[in-house]
């Protein structure tokens, strides 16, 4: 664990410059929008070790797959998002010589992200021969115009001596991705100009040898300041433009940057999408900074007004959730359904951006109760876009029906590790899992007897083919897979995995019953093959050990040496970083939670005999050294009155990033696993669960804290849930009245009347 920001409600701030954890600064200070988004890199120069990283939400390269030995079925190719052309980057000179705060004598450094604007600013005050100038930026990617990015620097000259200033500004397409084969660049430059305090630049993607498409960008970038402008400077792949001023004593000068990014996501026509920009930065060119800010702040505050949790009593988990909910919405709001969060959202290039299971096992629970449902109706709309390609994936392996992707931006499967892209099949299950989800949570039937059911048509069929029936014991097995603990893999019958591929069937056995002929028709479903689904969900073959009263994980699991992970030396953890995968595989030790993953889906259908006697046996083996992990274990806690753990778990879900828990934050948050924050105290600590059309909830608050409140979205509903020591204050916001479950006794909840 380790913590270099300081604890506060709203903020994430720090009074030092942590030169060696300065990857580890730029993750946790990332900003964002949903179209675009940044890592916490300076502005100005830094010859320091940095990451540099901007992202457009969409925008990704096909790379060559590299391996040391093809095997029939691989893709061919590893997707990835790609660095952006830099528009953030400035070069501040101070009497002829580049700011940089590696080299430079330096004080009074704040750097902090306030969450509540969603403003990342950062001031300092720089020493030389006898200088002293006081610089202070302040940036933010509009909430409000999702095409905008601005920054403003201003400057404080606080000796005596004058003190020459000079700020250049760049567009710059010489970017490098830090997990690029052979160090490869992915722009090539079509068109660039500088205009004196305008400079735009229009790239386009490299060329690929598989025909996914070729993105281009327009960018416009225009200034306002107080300095004197000098000249402009264009290379190959970059363009500029340097103000230059003086700075006697006591003196203050404002430079301003404002960016307008367009892409061809949105406009099929190059000039048409250049036009767009230069529209676009007119329009905002007439603003200054202090109002494009204000409009950016007040969408936060709506957002916020709808979904923030209120922490009495602990200002570290106070801060933990509020950070999470930032990052989880700057990443993703639902506005366009083409796109989709990624592992690190827009804070790294780890996981290469792209849309993975945990969007369907985490986020759309999350999306669910804190934001309106159109949002998680556009994430399951982005997988039935993309059911050809999971057509696709099935066949590359010789099987029938849906496989849809691990690892994909397109539906195609881009993941190149086969343990995890070719036998990590449950994540077809928790695509069908979340329009299960979807139904239950919004009553609306409409998605799932149209969209939804093609979806759960193609993935039961390609369950009935990936089985194969064991004649020795009469069952349907599924061999040579790896279930959600990655460390083991190739194993044979995983629960988790059979359990949902059974699940998957019967649920879409009982859709076919409820939409209409014609769309049985349509997908040429069968009475055969309805029969097939019911009678393979019937003999599925589930691992169970009388003795231990517990579900297997896989078939040989039990023959382990099952030592608990408290007995694991200090030194040795996290085991990802310290041991061989071969000795990992040979180990009981799970990563995230695989039967209890499965049980938390399926909740109230297990007896709490059943839930304890399995949490008891594999959370003691489990080294949560997955970020998804610690949330399904505290909702498990919370359900078995087990409080404390449930807290503990809650805490590392929380700050797993804040506090790196993991030592991987460096290179990115984990954004998806966010939502587990969320998810620890509605579904755990409040205890709400959707049984039998109700909304049920069970409340308690932890020793650590004096009570809390969140907001609720539940069918068409916001309601407001005050949790306290002694008692539950449910409000109605908005909607029509509503029978909520309160600790098993029925409660109406109605608008108050004025």
């Amino acid at each position: 664990m380790k913590r270099i920001f300081e604890v506060d409600p709203w903020k994430i701030v720090t009074h030092s410059l942590d030169k060696d954890n300065k990857r580890l600064q730029e993750s946790i200070t990332s900003i964002g929008n949903e179209y675009m988004g940044m890592r916490g890199m300076f502005e100005e120069k830094y010859s320091g070790d940095t990451h540099p990283g901007i992202y457009l939400g969409g925008i990704w390269y096909p790379d060559k797959t590299r391996v040391g030995w093809w095997k029939n079925g691989y893709p061919e190719y590893f997707g990835k998002v790609i660095n952006a052309v830099d528009f953030v980057s400035v070069d501040i000179q101070l009497d002829g010589r580049s700011i940089d705060l590696a080299q430079d004598k330096f004080s009074d450094f704040t750097l902090e992200l306030d969450m509540k604007c969603g403003l990342l600013s950062r001031s300092f005050i720089i020493h030389r021969n006898d200088t002293s100038v006081k610089v202070k930026s302040e940036r933010f990617v509009s909430v409000a115009c999702k095409e905008l990015y601005a920054n403003r620097l201003r400057f404080e000259n606080l000796g005596e001596k004058p003190v020459e200033i000079c700020v250049t500004s760049l567009l710059n397409a010489n970017v490098f991705n830090e997990d690029a084969n052979y160090d490869d660049q992915f722009w090539n430059v079509l068109d660039k100009r500088s205009m004196q305090q305008a400079l735009t630049m229009t790239a386009q993607t490299i060329e690929n040898d598989f025909g996914t498409p070729r993105f281009t960008v327009a960018m416009k970038a225009i200034h306002q300041t107080s300095l004197k402008y000098q000249n402009n400077l264009e290379t190959a792949k970059s363009v500029s433009a340097c103000w230059q001023g003086k700075l006697f004593a006591n003196e203050k000068a404002e430079f301003e940057k404002k960016v307008i990014v367009t892409t061809s996501r949105d406009y099929s026509d190059r000039f048409v999408m250049e036009e767009a920009a230069e529209k676009l930065s007119n329009k905002q060119a007439v603003q200054s900074f202090e109002q494009l800010l204000a409009a950016h702040v007040l969408v936060w505050a709506k957002r916020w007004e709808k979904s923030d949790i209120v922490i009495d009593g602990n200002d570290e988990s106070q801060q933990g959730i509020r950070f999470n909910l930032f990052q989880l919405f700057s990443t993703y709001y639902g506005n366009d359904s083409r796109l989709n969060i990624g592992p690190k959202g827009f804070t790294g290039e780890k996981y290469g951006g792209a849309t993975y299971w945990d969007t369907e096992a985490f986020a759309v629970p999350f999306y669910l109760g804190a934001a309106s449902s159109k949002v998680t109706k556009n994430l399951l709309q982005y997988r039935h876009n993309q059911l050809d390609g999971a057509y696709h994936n099935a066949k590359q392996q010789g099987l029938a029906g849906a496989l849809f992707p691990m690892v994909t931006f397109n539906g195609i499967e881009c993941h190149n590790e086969w343990e995890i892209t070719f036998e990590e099949i449950h994540r077809n299950g928790s695509v069908a899992y979340a329009i299960y989800n979807y139904t239950r949570y919004t009553g609306d039937q409409e998605y799932v007897h149209h969209n939804g059911f093609d979806v759960l048509v193609g993935i039961a069929r390609f369950w009935a083919d990936r089985v194969h029936y064991s004649t020795r014991k009469d069952q349907y097995m599924i061999h040579g897979v790896t279930g959600p603990n990655e460390y083991e893999n190739n194993v044979n019958n995983n629960w988790y995995t059979n359990m949902l591929a059974k699940w998957c069937l019967q649920y879409t056995e009982k859709i076919a019953q409820e939409v209409s002929e014609e769309k049985i028709s349509d997908l040429r479903v069968t009475d055969a093959e309805r029969q097939r689904w019911a009678e393979i969900s019937e003999k599925m073959y589930l691992p169970y050990d009388k003795k231990l009263g517990v579900f297997v994980q896989h078939d040989t699991f039990l023959d382990k040496d099952l030592t608990p992970a408290k007995e694991l030396p200090q030194d040795q953890l996290p085991l990802n970083q310290h041991w061989s995968w071969d000795r990992i595989l040979r180990s009981p030790y799970i990563k995230q939670a695989d039967v209890l993953q499965g049980i938390y889906y399926f909740i109230e259908q297990f007896s709490e005999a059943q839930k304890r006697r399995n949490f008891d046996f594999y959370e003691p083996l489990t080294v949560h050294e997955s970020s998804l992990s610690a949330a399904t274990h505290s909702i498990l806690a919370a359900d078995l009155h087990k409080e404390e753990k449930a807290f503990e778990m809650y805490s590392r879900t929380a700050r797993l990033d804040l506090d790196n828990y993991n030592n991987d934050t460096e290179d990115g948050l984990h954004v998806t696993s966010m939502t587990g924050s969320w998810l620890a105290i509605v579904q755990g600590f409040a205890g709400m669960r959707v049984s039998d059309d109700k909304l049920h909830l069970a409340p308690f608050v932890p020793q650590e804290w004096k009570g809390y409140s969140f907001r609720l979205n539940f069918r068409n509903r916001l309601l407001s849930v005050v949790v306290g020591a002694k008692r539950t204050e449910l409000t109605l916001l908005a909607g029509a009245p509503l029978e909520v479950i309160l600790n098993g006794e029925p409660v109406i909840v109605k608008m108050e009347e004025n």
